[in-house]
């Protein structure tokens, strides 16, 4: 089965984003506070600390996604409850990222988006019940497939074929039940 390596590789990409973005919002922060940039009027100090700051905090929210896509891995179940939060916002994360990786990037950085958010889908979706069936079946077993005609007991059967009928005569019923004319 590929359930356990593709949760295993998402989990291990998650992480490497968290590096990643961190790394990078990190250096960034002290690239703006040791060129003294300022940006309409605010303070460096006040723009590297945000950088910083908002790196870490993504940094540690990839590194949550990843800890939930290796529960997934580990346990060989799917995950319940806020892991399954976390690796469907990740994946919302890198939808909203892969378009806007097109235009601000280019075209790499839009497949890079696009393959881990594949990853984070496939682990959300690879994990069925251990039964195989995806949820409780919402019509009950006994129930008929098709709605049945209404069976009245006093009414008399109508007949199969018009062979079966009796002949048409004056004044007699057809086998619609509706009266001939002689």
């Amino acid at each position: 089965m590929l359930r356990r390596p593709v949760a295993l590789v998402a989990a291990v990409v998650l992480f490497c984003e968290a590096v990643g973005i961190a790394v990078l919002n990190w250096s960034l922060g002290t690239l703006v506070d040791r060129q003294h940039m300022s940006l309409a009027g605010l303070d460096p100090k006040d723009m590297s600390a945000s950088s910083k700051i908002g790196g870490l905090v993504f940094g540690l929210y990839f590194v949550l996604c990843g800890i939930a896509a290796l529960a997934v891995c580990l346990r060989n179940r799917p995950s319940a409850g806020l892991g399954r939060v976390l690796l469907i916002s990740a994946a919302v994360v890198h939808a909203v990222l892969g378009a806007f990786a097109v235009g601000l990037i280019g075209w790499r950085a839009f497949a890079y988006m696009m393959v881990v958010l594949a990853l984070i889908v496939l682990t959300l979706m690879t994990y069925d019940r251990e039964d195989g069936t995806r949820g409780a079946d919402p019509v009950p077993s006994d129930a008929p497939d098709s709605p049945a005609a209404p069976e009245f007991p006093d009414s008399p059967a109508a007949p199969d074929s018009p062979a079966d009928a009796p002949p048409a005569g004056n004044g007699s019923v057809s086998a619609r039940g509706a009266p001939t004319t002689p």
